[in-house]
């Protein structure tokens, strides 16, 4: 739900979509630059280094809105690099971080100084905020403060509370449609891939190298599909099912994120030591439900009410790395009738801000416009009401912040049938246990990518599992990005990595504390 993005900048060059550049071989990429501003194929590179990416660059690059009118009305992508240290390059490694509606600009950093420094110094890395996230011009905000709190219970138990939230996504969705009429049409992931592929040419690369995390999966995909022949290493990581985009996507998240929520209730039984909210997961897991009625009733701090509650504790089924944070203000409320860290826990995994604003908006644009959704607010009332009685966790809230596409004033594509054998192999990466992309996304995008190879996660429940700390994963990644080797099973499976291990209780300061897969779910955000 919230992207944080470095603030970087670049200087904007027109590369019109059918311009053609003299292509550069990804094997005979020219050596480091000097420092100051470079120029490669056009694009003009300052520096924006950060205290924790110091060899970040940035530029920008214009793109045409409607790729069958090259010569027409122009818009901005910012982009990011990392350029390669080694003698010879294996060329760019574009990255995104998902969403839609995520920053990939500090992401480039990220991926560049979590590699192996033998395996980063061989690829220009790029990140970009694609067309209307971030830096990018014109960037979306359909409804600055639509999560502002306290929003309605986002559980739709009488017909006032449905109707309020009906009123609310109908509401955000003419707004999109009223300020950006010309513009949301041209909002989905084939547009995104095809802008891609105008970064490559400006980058004078002959082929492209990938790495995809979540909705990422999805891009990256449809980038192969599109343009295949340009493809040199793909990569993609807690997958999309290509086949439920994104309707039935969604209702499958509804049961992995209650499952994924229960993991995390049976945690603080098993932790009952530091907790003391008892031994038995089923009875802490109905403590926390009364807590949210409670909530629902009273917001803590005026801040949390039932739906911010809920957002609150989501992150945690993307990353097990937040359990003791939530844990010790679930556990405080409770215990102590102390919201403190309640809202403080709020205002670390939930608040919006302009962002976060930005990030929905692009979000709902590129969703509501990418496949077919029901128009048919009595589809959506039924799904959700049979998903709740068995899920209740996230299915209402789910539901409504996906609903404004059920009255999206632009037309639905239909989804981009990823098949595909003509790449070089794949390297695909899932969890058994992720909730925000399930596993069995991981399973029918290998086999429609013929010729990947599926690395297994087994018993993992992180979003994002590379470059997270598990050595076992980051060693195929590892060997795949220097020479292409990919792991090759018998099964459905190819290779199979131990989960790390959940975490251990901590003080509220000490669950603070970065590590390397705090770092990258801060960039990868929520809500995908």
């Amino acid at each position: 739900m919230r992207t944080r993005a470095a603030v970087l900048c670049g200087a904007a060059v027109v590369v019109a979509g059918s311009l053609a550049t003299a292509p550069a071989d990804a094997g005979t990429r020219p050596s480091a630059p000097t420092a100051g501003t470079t120029r490669a194929a056009g694009l003009a590179w300052k520096k924006c280094g950060t205290t924790e990416y110091p060899t970040l660059q940035c530029a920008s690059l214009k793109v045409p809105l409607d790729h069958a009118a090259p010569d027409g009305r122009q818009i901005t992508l910012a982009l990011s690099r990392v350029r390669h240290t080694a003698k010879t390059s294996q060329g760019p490694l574009l990255v995104n971080p998902g969403g839609p509606g995520g920053s990939g600009l500090k992401l480039a950093g990220f991926v560049a100084s979590a590699l192996p420094k033998t395996v980063a110094a061989q690829y220009d890395v790029i990140g970009f905020d694609p067309r209307g996230v971030g830096k990018s011009t014109p960037a979306l905000d359909c409804s600055p403060g639509y999560f502002g709190p306290v929003r309605p219970d986002s559980a739709a138990g009488t017909p006032a509370l449905e109707q309020a939230g009906l009123t609310r996504a109908k509401s955000f969705a003419a707004a999109c449609g009223k300020k950006y009429a010309s513009v949301l049409p041209y909002l989905d992931t084939r547009n995104t891939a095809q802008d891609m592929d105008a970064i490559r040419r400006a980058l004078g690369a002959r082929k492209v190298s990938y790495f995809g995390y979540s909705y990422g999966t999805y891009l990256g995909a449809v980038y192969a599909r599109l343009f295949p022949e340009r493809v040199h290493r793909l990569v993609l990581d807690s997958i999309v099912d290509p086949t439920g985009v994104w309707y039935d996507d969604n209702l499958a998240q509804d049961y992995a994120f209650d499952a994924r929520h229960r993991a995390l209730m049976a945690w603080i039984a098993k932790n009952d030591t530091k907790y003391k909210l008892g031994t038995d997961p089923a009875k802490v897991e109905a403590k926390w439900y009364a807590m949210r009625a409670a909530l629902a009733k009273k917001p803590a701090g005026g801040k949390v009410g039932a739906s911010e509650l809920e957002d609150t504790f989501m992150p945690g089924a993307y990353y097990n790395g937040y359990w003791p944070y939530l844990a010790d203000a679930f556990a405080s409320y409770v215990r102590g009738k102390k919201s403190d860290a309640l809202v403080d826990a709020y205002e670390k995994f939930a608040a919006v801000d302009a962002s976060g604003d930005n990030s929905y908006s692009v979000y709902t644009a590129v969703q509501c416009r990418d496949a077919s959704w029901s128009r048919d607010w009595k589809q959506w009332r039924a799904d959700t009401r049979a998903v709740h009685a068995k899920a209740p966790f996230m299915a209402w809230n789910n539901a409504w912040y996906n609903a404004p596409c059920a009255f999206w004033p632009v037309p639905s594509l239909e989804s981009v049938n990823i098949a595909n054998g003509e790449l070089p192999p794949a390297l695909l990466f899932q969890a058994t246990d992720d909730a925000a992309t399930p596993y069995e996304g991981g399973t029918r995008a290998h086999r429609l990518l013929h010729g990947s190879s599926l690395v297994v996660e087994q018993g993992g429940g992180n979003h994002g599992i590379t470059l997270s700390g598990n050595s076992c994963l980051d060693k195929h990644l590892a060997a795949y990005l220097t020479n292409g080797k990919v792991p090759h099973g018998t099964g459905e499976i190819d290779a199979v990595c131990a989960k790390t291990p959940d975490p251990k209780p901590q003080t509220p300061k000490a669950a603070r504390t970065s590590s390397r897969g705090t770092t990258l779910h801060t960039l990868l955000g929520f809500r995908d």
